[in-house]
């Protein structure tokens, strides 16, 4: 009866998981729910490198991560990583 137990704890979702936010010279974690918006961790982010949310691009597994996605909506896992990247404007032919 006992093996029950820990199986159905086993197999229910971690409430909170461990996020390494990275950027070129930084690394971040924030502890989050998987029910938070990722925007919550977005401008915390910010807020402690000093930048401005508009001029930076979060992506998870090559994605943009919009501000209204969670780690839930995004399949995220504990231990998952983020990456921020200086926005880029131009790139056209001339």
């Amino acid at each position: 009866m006992a093996d029950s137990g820990l199986d159905a704890a086993a197999s229910t979702p971690v409430e909170h998981l461990n996020i390494k936010v990275t950027d070129n010279n930084n690394e971040v974690f924030f502890k989050i729910k998987r029910s938070t918006q990722l925007n919550k961790l977005m401008n915390a982010f910010c807020d402690r490198q000093g930048k401005q949310l508009s001029t930076v691009r979060f992506l998870f597994d090559g994605t943009r991560v919009r501000p209204e996605d969670t780690p839930e909506t995004l399949d995220m896992q504990d231990g998952d990583t983020l990456e921020v990247h200086q926005e880029q404007i131009g790139g056209g032919y001339l």
